[in-house]
């Protein structure tokens, strides 16, 4: 007889899955640098050169990540159009104890809350950890949602940071913004600044060196990151459920807000800041772009509502 699986085995599942794919994000970019190096170079240049480029690479990736983990919370609620709410709002006040309700049920403190003036359905979660989070709710999917939907919601958001997934999604949209700069200063380098020497072969060997440094970062950043990374969010987005699923015992409001919250996701101010995607409750971009199931920040919609109806006890 088959073991039926509990909501803590899916977030301890997701949890190995993510550990794994964030461990092979500098593993394979280490090991795409030196592959592309010794297609033109000796192995022991190969290995020199990977060293080279990869260690300031994580360095500068490290210091990014210490300046977005002081600033990137207010930069993300500054694009969106967020403003804070406090119990003292008469008119928003519900809503700032439904936050406060759902924190102190999932054992967190409660988070600051804002809201974005848009009547489209989206919500969430940024900061540094637990004790300086933020949770954002767009005015769409306040109004239109119940009070079991909008509960499970924002349950899906403290699960989040219990999670920890904050701090993993600032990483991963740091690390993918310095290798892209690095990948252009290394294309410039190639094209303008190839070291002189007087020995023509020796400067073909360099040049060549540079251009397959860039390919590597370029596939890096093309083809690997993209999915590596969406492997991440579609991990987190099933803890995520799981999780608010636990912490509210009412997986089928949850459920039901995604069906909801479906129809209506996109929220305008951030069409074009595809890097805050993966950490909204839904894709929030124009419906008509597509992105394939592969390439997409969430898992599909049919998926996570079918693993949160299995949890529903019979």
């Amino acid at each position: 007889m088959n073991k039926i699986k509990t909501v803590y085995d899916h977030i301890r599942s997701n949890n190995i899955k993510t550990a794994i794919l964030v461990l092979l994000f500098p593993l394979i970019f280490v090991g795409l640098i030196f592959l592309f190096v010794w297609a033109v170079a000796p192995i022991d240049q190969a290995i020199e050169t990977t060293i080279t480029v990869g260690v300031p690479t994580i360095v500068v990736a490290l210091v990014w990540l210490l300046i977005s983990w002081a600033f990137g919370d207010s930069v993300m609620l500054n694009v969106a159009g967020a403003h804070e709410i406090f119990e003292t709002d008469t008119r928003n006040r519900e809503i700032f104890r439904a936050v406060e309700n759902v924190a102190l049920a999932a054992g967190l403190p409660t988070p600051r809350v804002y809201i974005i003036e848009d009547e489209s359905m989206n919500a969430f979660a940024t900061g540094r950890g637990p004790n300086d989070a933020s949770v954002a709710l767009t005015r769409g999917i306040i109004n239109r949602l119940d009070q079991l939907e909008l509960e499970g919601v924002i349950a899906h958001e403290m699960a989040h940071i219990g999670n920890r997934d904050i701090r993993l999604d600032m990483m991963l949209i740091t690390g993918v913004g310095v290798t892209v700069f690095i990948a252009d200063i290394i294309l410039r380098g190639a094209m303008y600044g190839a070291p002189q020497s007087s020995d023509d072969d020796n400067r073909g060997n360099s040049a060549a060196v540079l251009m397959m440094v860039w390919l590597a970062f370029s596939v890096f950043n093309v083809f690997i990151t993209p999915l590596l990374r969406m492997a991440v969010s579609r991990n987190r987005e099933y803890a995520a459920d799981a999780t608010g699923a636990t912490i509210t015992r009412n997986p089928g409001a949850l459920a039901n807000a995604l069906r909801k919250i479906s129809s209506d996701s996109r929220v305008e101010r951030l069409d074009k800041v595809k890097s805050m995607s993966a950490m909204c409750i839904a894709y929030p971009g124009a419906p008509r772009e597509f992105l394939s199931e592969a390439l997409a920040t969430h898992p599909p919609v049919e998926k996570r509502i079918a693993r949160l109806e299995s949890m529903v006890q019979k």
